[in-house]
């Protein structure tokens, strides 16, 4: 007779999603599932609403990740009125986008992930949370606060608001930055790096104290997706997408606007979340990663000092490129001090305060496609109009989406080797809940699609001895 364990919820991520996992009958792990419960609407609520509405509506899909919505967005609609935003513009919303980065990867790693590394994976479940982390170390979450703090003050003074931002417009940007605000805003920044820096110090010996049980997890052999700047140097705004295969070679490299010629979607019956592939691969061998541990795969180098530095230290010990899911979390200490440092560069540059911060946009030429790099990977934003620019038809694939299938078939894994003979503890099951939040999971983001007419149903019926006599459903299976 199988039996099955049921993790529910899976705790410290954004949204709800629950494990089940399958034994035989010797104890052994023969399945699992990682079910995606949420469920979105906006791809169908947004139909028949004018185009330059996007920037406004897309931040509400989720409160953690509005400025990445927001900017995807406000590109999707530049390329869809054919019209390139001023310099400064896309400096201000490159600044917005710093700031997102250091209170989401401060919040991730020191009060989501930091219970499990600080306190320890078998650590009792009353005091594994951040309660337990502010008592253990108080410094340590008074660093996360006030980093967080920094992040939504920048984003709320260039955005209009901390969450929900509303300055990034077709064309550019809504207001200029002030030269108070702009050196108000410096001194934060520079205050920011400098609690990141000994932040970053403090928890390197703690990863190195879990290195071992890190190299456990299972290191799946994937393909990674980026957005690359100049050179291939590392880059969270804009540019072109590039793929990476599980040696380090690289593969492809496109334009946004192509992502339909490389990525393609597998149903399953079971979960309202797709899952992207690699479409010349196929599923599921075209599997592939986003996130920070993709994007510094993927970079060539840092384009800042005390990031790259890192970067050389990471690449050192654990090669390039690395595939441990765990080691996202060291990825996300790269990717903080980064923001902090680029942050700092682009307050120092003399046209941030620079008037010149909207184009004129002409009439919609009918679609536009737009990508960036949100804290949990590349965001896909895809809009159709009719001749008039109201909005016909529009495609997200957000970054939890595709890493869907490294979490399900990762935390599969990590489950078939942990669990022999029918051995289960509290600690063993949290080690598979570790490894879904290495990817900081948004599931808000993730399962929004609902198209008219195709709302996935699904209805077992079962007889008085509980077994399935009849199943009715009408969600398409590849």
């Amino acid at each position: 007779m199988t039996r099955k364990i049921t993790i529910k919820p899976v705790t410290r991520i954004e949204g709800h999603a629950t494990v089940d996992i399958y034994l035989d009958e010797k104890g052994n792990v023969s399945d699992t599932r990682l079910h995606i419960l949420d469920l979105r609407g906006f791809e169908v609520f947004c139909l028949g609403r004018p185009v330059e509405e996007m920037p406004m509506i897309m931040p509400r899909i989720c409160g953690i990740c509005s400025v990445s919505h927001h900017l995807a967005s406000a590109k999707a609609c530049d390329a869809l009125f054919d019209v390139r935003i001023p310099e400064p513009a896309a400096k201000l919303r490159e600044l917005m986008h710093m700031g997102q980065f250091i209170h989401n990867h401060a919040l991730h790693f020191f009060m989501l992930a930091g219970p499990d590394l600080i306190l320890g994976p078998d650590a009792d479940p009353s005091i594994r949370n951040i309660a337990g982390l502010v008592r253990q170390n108080p410094e340590l979450a008074k660093t996360a606060i006030k980093l967080r703090s920094i992040g939504h003050k920048i984003i709320e003074t260039l955005g209009g608001r901390p969450i929900s931002p509303i300055s990034a417009i077709p064309g550019g940007f809504s207001c200029p930055l002030s030269e108070e605000k702009r050196d108000e805003l410096l001194k934060d920044a520079k205050g920011a790096l400098k609690l990141a820096e000994p932040a970053v110090r403090a928890s390197k010996p703690v990863l190195e104290k879990h290195e071992d049980m890190i190299r456990t997890f299972d290191g799946m052999k994937s393909y990674f997706m980026s957005i690359v700047g100049e050179g291939g140097n590392f880059e969270l705004y804009d540019g072109p997408i590039r793929i990476m295969d599980p040696g380090g070679k690289r593969v492809d490299e496109f334009e946004p606007a192509r992502y339909l010629d490389f990525v393609a979607e597998h149903v399953e019956p079971w979960s309202y979340l797709k899952f992207p592939y690699l479409k010349a691969l196929g599923w599921p061998k075209g599997v592939y990663r986003v996130a920070p541990l993709a994007r510094i795969n993927i970079a060539e180098k840092m384009p800042t000092p005390l990031a790259q530095a890192e970067l050389e230290e990471f690449r050192s010990r654990f090669g390039r490129p690395a595939h441990l899911a765990l080691l996202n979390h060291h990825a996300r200490l790269i990717e903080l001090l980064y923001a902090c440092e680029w942050a700092i560069e682009l307050l120092e540059g003399d046209d941030i305060t620079s008037e010149d911060i909207r184009a004129e946009v002409g009439a919609p030429k009918g679609e536009g496609v737009s990508a960036v790099e949100a804290p949990r990977g590349t965001l896909f934003h895809h809009y159709m109009t009719d001749e008039d620019g109201f909005m016909k038809d529009i495609n997200l694939i957000v970054a939890t989406a595709q890493n869907y299938p490294a979490m399900h078939f990762g935390s599969r894994a990590l489950a078939k080797a942990l669990i022999k003979g029918g051995k289960v503890s509290e600690g063993l099951l949290n080690r598979v809940e570790m490894l879904i939040r290495a990817y900081d999971p948004c599931l808000s983001c993730a399962t929004h699609t609902i198209r008219p007419g195709q709302f996935p149903i699904e209805i077992n019926v079962f007889d008085e001895n509980k077994s399935k006599v009849k199943n009715i459903s009408n969600i398409a299976r590849n």
